[in-house]
C-alpha cells in the first residue's frame, strides 16, 4: 500500500539555496546586493553552514559572486546575456507562429490562451502582484513556442525560464510602472497570430523583447564596482 505520509522536507542547504534563488529570480535582490551568510541564517533560522552550501551552488550557476570574509555580491544580467535570450525567443517563437498559422484551429486556439493568459496578467497588475505577471507572461511566452509542435523547441524554451523570470523582474521595475505596455505588447501580439500574420508577429515581437528586456538588463546590468572595474 502506497505510503500517505508527507514526503520529506528538503534539506537545509536546498531550503536556503531556494529562497535566495527565488529572491534573485523575482528581483527581490537587485544585482550589486552584498549577502551576508550570518544574514540568511538567521532570517531562516538555521547555521550558517547549509547557508554556505546554497551560495556555493549559486555562485556556481553564476548567480552570485563570492568574497571571501565579505559575503555574496548579486551578479547583474550580463548585456551580452540579455542579448543571447532576446535573439532566442525570437527564433523559438516565430517558428513555432511560422507553424500555427497554417491551420486556422490552432490558431483560433492559441489565440483563445493567449488571451486568457493577458487577461491573467492585467488582473495581476491591478493588483500589484508583480511574481504572479511574471508567471503568466513566462506561460504567455512557453504556450506560443509549444504551439509549434517542436518537443526540443518546446524544451529549451523552458531552460530560459529562469533567466527570462528574471529580465522580466528587472523590466517591469519594482513598482511595475512599465507592465501595462508590456500587456499592451502582448495583446498585440495575440492580434497578429488572430489574423495569422506571421511576418507582422515576428516584427512586433522584436519591438517587445528589445524594448522591453534588453532596455531592463541595461539599466540594471554593468554597475562600477569599488576598483573601477565593472561587475
Amino acid at each position: 500500500m502506497k505510503s500517505l505520509a508527507a514526503p520529506a522536507a528538503p534539506p537545509a542547504a536546498e531550503s536556503a539555496y531556494r529562497h535566495v534563488k527565488d529572491a534573485l529570480l523575482s528581483g527581490r535582490l537587485p544585482a550589486g546586493e552584498m549577502l551576508s551568510e550570518g544574514d540568511v541564517a538567521a532570517e531562516l533560522a538555521m547555521s550558517r553552514t547549509p547557508v554556505r552550501e546554497a551560495f556555493l551552488r549559486l555562485a556556481s550557476e553564476g548567480w552570485l559572486r563570492l568574497f571571501p570574509k565579505r559575503g555574496a555580491l548579486v551578479v547583474p544580467v550580463a548585456p551580452g546575456e540579455a542579448e543571447a535570450v532576446v535573439d532566442a525567443r525570437l527564433l523559438l517563437e516565430s517558428h513555432a507562429v511560422d507553424v500555427v498559422v497554417r491551420s486556422a484551429p490552432a490558431r483560433e486556439a492559441l489565440a483563445a490562451g493567449l488571451r486568457d493568459l493577458v487577461a491573467r496578467q492585467r488582473e495581476s497588475v491591478a493588483a500589484g502582484d508583480l511574481d504572479a505577471y511574471a508567471e503568466h507572461d513566462a506561460a504567455f511566452h512557453l504556450a506560443i513556442v509549444a504551439a509549434g509542435g517542436n518537443d526540443l523547441l518546446t524544451g529549451f524554451s523552458v531552460t530560459l525560464r529562469e533567466r527570462q523570470r528574471r529580465m522580466v523582474a528587472l523590466s517591469v521595475g519594482a513598482s511595475g510602472e512599465r507592465a501595462p505596455g508590456f500587456v499592451e505588447g502582448h495583446e498585440a501580439l495575440v492580434a497578429a497570430i488572430e489574423a495569422g500574420d506571421a511576418a507582422a508577429f515576428r516584427e512586433r515581437l522584436h519591438g517587445h523583447l528589445h524594448g522591453a528586456h534588453l532596455h531592463g538588463a541595461h539599466l540594471h546590468g554593468a554597475h562600477p564596482d569599488r576598483d573601477g572595474g565593472a561587475r
